[in-house]
């Protein structure tokens, strides 16, 4: 099962600040490819226009001014999706879905502003707290969200063995358990929703 992560809230946003050369926008026509170039880049395999239609723009969840790509000489280079944890009806739990940078950009933060974009929409969409589902060997995103303000909750026996062994990886103190940070932030509903 795949790690997860949870901003319990969407207050003191950081402000976005894109490096120089480097601009922020929102889903064009035809940016299918690109997504499908940029998640083929970042995470492996093989994506196609098909996978991006099929995966975020033909989904009931999807909304055009929540997926987001910084560009470099006008050309999508990274990008991350504002999603609804539950499907399409989600009021309250936002997700951070497929955040990617294209090697050839890494080291520039672009993963940080296009999830904190991603932030900045769910909290002028009225959500109360973000939730992302990451994996082991993503260190360098795991840091990010970190730096974020995410934090790993635990929805299988095993996590907080793997979560240890990532902040031994990462040099950081360990999070034992974040459970009471969760409940003073958020509701018993959404704490139900987040653990599902």
């Amino acid at each position: 099962m795949q790690l997860r992560m949870v901003r319990t809230n969407l207050l003191d946003l950081p402000e976005i600040k894109m490096p120089s050369g480097y601009r922020l926008r929102t889903y064009q026509e035809n940016d299918d490819w690109h997504w499908a170039n940029i998640i083929k880049s970042s995470f492996g395999g093989n994506r196609t226009v098909t996978d991006a239609r099929e995966q975020i723009t033909e989904r009931s969840e999807f909304e055009p001014t929540g997926l987001f790509f910084s560009t470099h000489q006008d050309q999508p280079v990274g990008t991350a999706c504002a999603w609804k944890w539950n499907g399409a009806e989600e009021k309250e739990v936002g997700q951070l879905h497929m955040v990617g940078v294209m090697p050839d950009h890494s080291g520039h933060r672009l993963g940080k502003w296009v999830s904190l974009a991603v932030l900045h929409y769910h909290r002028q969409k009225g959500f109360k707290c973000t939730v992302l589902g990451t994996d082991d060997f993503r260190l360098p995103a795991i840091k990010t969200y970190l730096n974020l303000d995410f934090i790993p909750i635990y929805v299988d026996d095993d996590q907080p063995e793997r979560w240890k062994v990532i902040f031994e990886k990462l040099k950081l103190p360990f999070i034992s358990d974040s459970v009471d940070q969760v409940r003073t932030a958020l509701n018993e509903n959404i704490i139900t929703k987040i653990y599902q």
